[in-house]
């Protein structure tokens, strides 16, 4: 039997990075992820590619929201092409949920489909929660709440950013089963993460999300010169504030176009820049993704564009 673990958590919780450090890790190196992103570009698995592990990329939009056949065919084709040797001998599958995502759907399929359940076994369900923004993320989105609900471990990611004790209370409350932790960028023992969790009542299969939200992607050729990026996250920080639910991309910086740039920003909060050693796969374009609620569609390119004029007219 192959275990499987569901890594899910609202936007920003820090899943990739978990993920990436759990890879690293030379004991949990062979493991199968399947990542699932809300938007049209997907991006989680390009930050993920940089190991060696195999990667499926489930790109049919928020995995919530998919025909749970597509999980178990995704499921049951690894499995065939592992056993034909097509695939490395992985020993587990690790599912990397949309932000976005009601894990219900899926533990339905991992937990009622029949070829599934003859080759693969659910193992544990962890959720992260981000110190920061969890405690109103946990407040005005069904899904956060959901996540952790359904969660047979919870991690509270960031906890030098926020108050983890007050948000480790309000968890218990919801999910009072769940053994808490908190740690900083995925420095936790996979061991303790994927366990084997106790059986989860079977929840409702209908996934809800808020009002509005939407995803937004920018993908261009042109490098961008470092100003004007720098300039253009602090306007969409300052002026989207708190519908800004998340924003991550590859940059090719027109300083240093050779290397990505990888960016984040979480609601006014954008995080330092950090660089990839080289670029996954052939494709070499910039590529943001915005997850915010009534962002207007075209205002992040337009406001890149004037402020990139700007930028070269101040120059000259």
């Amino acid at each position: 039997m192959i275990p499987v673990s569901v890594v899910t958590g609202f936007l920003g919780a820090g899943k990739t990075t978990l993920l990436r450090r759990v890879l690293a890790d030379p004991a949990w190196a062979d493991s199968a992820v399947i990542v699932n992103e809300f938007g049209e570009v997907p991006l989680d698995h390009e930050l993920l590619a940089a190991s060696e592990e195999v990667l499926v990329n489930v790109s049919t939009g928020c995995l919530c929201c998919v025909v749970r056949t597509d999980l178990t065919a995704t499921l049951m084709d690894l499995a065939r092409r592992r056993a034909s040797g097509e695939l490395p001998a992985y020993r587990r599958v690790l599912i990397e949920t949309s932000g976005l995502a009601d894990p219900a759907p899926i533990l339905h399929a991992l937990m009622t489909d029949a070829a599934v359940a003859e080759t693969h076994r659910l193992c544990a369900v962890v959720t992260l929660v981000d110190a920061l923004h969890g405690a109103a993320a946990l407040d005005r989105h069904p899904e956060a709440r959901r996540q952790a609900m359904l969660a047979d471990r919870i991690l509270v990611t960031k906890p030098d950013l926020g108050d983890a004790a007050a948000l480790g209370a309000v968890l218990a409350g919801i999910n009072p089963d769940a053994p808490l932790r908190a740690a900083a960028h995925g420095a936790v023992e996979p061991g303790w993460l994927f366990a084997p969790g106790s059986p989860i009542p079977l929840p409702g299969p209908e996934a809800r999300h808020s009002a509005g939200l939407g995803s937004i992607v920018i993908e261009r050729e042109a490098p961008v010169p470092a100003l004007a990026l720098t300039l253009w996250m602090q306007a969409l920080a300052e002026h989207c504030g708190a519908r800004l639910l998340r924003l991550k991309g590859l940059v090719a910086l027109a300083e240093e176009p050779a290397r990505p740039m990888v960016v984040h920003a979480i609601q006014h909060v954008v995080h330092p820049p950090d660089w990839l050693e080289r670029w996954p796969g052939g494709d070499r374009r910039t590529r943001i993704v915005l997850i915010g609620q009534g962002i207007p569609r075209h205002f992040p390119v337009r406001l890149l564009a004037a402020i990139e004029a700007e930028v070269a007219g101040s120059l000259r």
